[in-house]
């Protein structure tokens, strides 16, 4: 089985235990994604959206820098362990159980939304842009990552992190539905969104558990990262 989602569900109640390496693999990005993010915006004081939030790595990271956090994912299992972790941590995050085709949030409600290791799963790329830009203010950020298609990245991501490393569980992506950069501006684009500059997300280092640490790399061939503004006026 190719894109299954359910291990989001299986895992749920050791997301936040660092005993599963390919959980502790998703938390380690989340640094790396912000060194980028961080240029792009002043978190304080914003309404965020975390679209995909699994069990709330990126969120409570967003919430620890001031935001006004709301997580959403189809995970219902994840979005619990979320919830409980938070409340634990003493952060007020709200969290939902929904898909980005059809977010339920009033249009203009953020000021941001945050997608990573998302896009690459969904089943309907361009409603998912049309629901980012809808729930965006005017000049509001789209800021994401995702995985680009392609033989190297098939390479990387299934055969080397899924099947050999086990840095993933396998079958946890179809690289079918991974994205060309250019496909994902056509999609940004259609949507009313303005694609800036995206750049690549790679490994950097290794920590003292031996995992990967990661961080923002010119090579956009295998993953990459980047944001769109919403227009100021249509």
């Amino acid at each position: 089985m190719r894109n299954d989602l359910t291990i989001y569900d299986t895992y749920a109640d050791k997301w936040w235990s660092d005993d599963i390496r390919w959980v502790r693999t998703l938390k380690n990005l989340v640094p790396g994604r912000l060194k980028h993010f961080d240029k792009l915006i002043d978190w304080q004081g914003k309404d965020v959206l975390d679209l995909g939030c699994a069990g709330g790595f990126m969120a409570e990271a967003l919430a620890n820098r001031g935001a006004r956090v709301t997580g959403i994912d189809p995970a219902a299992e994840a979005i619990a362990a979320a919830r409980q972790h938070a409340t634990a941590e003493g952060l007020n995050i709200a969290y939902d159980v929904g898909v980005g085709e059809a977010l339920p949030y009033h249009a203009a409600s953020y000021d941001a939304v945050v997608c990573v290791d998302v896009l690459e799963h969904v089943t309907d790329l361009q409603k998912v842009m049309f629901e980012v830009a809808r729930v965006l203010r005017p000049g509001g950020l789209f800021l994401f990552d995702t995985i680009n298609r392609n033989p190297l990245a098939r390479l990387a991501t299934i055969t080397v992190a899924e099947d050999i490393l086990r840095l993933l569980p396998r079958g946890t992506h179809d690289p079918a539905l991974f994205i060309k950069p250019a496909e994902l501006r056509k999609a940004m684009t259609a949507a009313g969104l303005v694609p800036a500059r995206f750049t690549g997300l790679g490994p950097r280092g290794v920590n003292r558990r031996l995992d990967l640490t990661f961080g923002p790399l010119p090579l956009t061939a295998i993953l990459y990262m980047g944001h769109a503004i919403k227009p100021e006026t249509a």
